[in-house]
């Protein structure tokens, strides 16, 4: 069964750091490409990081430098360590899997986790 389970939200004030980290099985994660996207109250979900196989990653422009996604193919996780957060941050952040190229469309990814919540005070 390919699952994806997302762990790591909570909240933290602005210019905190949290680490997000998506845990997979093997069917949802061996050679495919692993994105985050995010969904706040009201607003259109929309593409955070991505990375694939090969260690390849993309980042959104209003996360690069603060951002950082990296993936470890021998436990099956990819982790978004996540610095200087602001109010803008909060939101449900979900991972998922698919494909091989790092896309920053939603529909390139066939497996979802359930999300985790990120809350950002000011």
């Amino acid at each position: 069964q390919a699952q994806l389970m997302e762990s790591g939200g909570g909240m933290v004030q602005a210019g905190g750091s949290l680490r997000l980290s998506c845990a997979a099985s093997g069917r949802a994660f061996r050679g495919l490409t692993v994105a985050w996207f995010r969904q706040a109250p009201g607003k259109e979900r929309e593409f955070v990081a991505a990375i694939d196989w090969k260690g390849n990653s993309r980042h959104r422009d209003s996360v690069k430098g603060r951002f950082t996604v990296s993936r470890h193919n021998a436990n099956l996780t990819v982790d978004l360590q996540m610095r200087n957060l602001s109010t803008e941050d909060t939101a449900v952040y979900r991972c998922a899997s698919g494909g091989n190229l790092v896309a920053p469309v939603a529909r390139t990814y066939t497996y979802w986790g359930q999300g985790t919540q990120v809350t950002v005070s000011s």
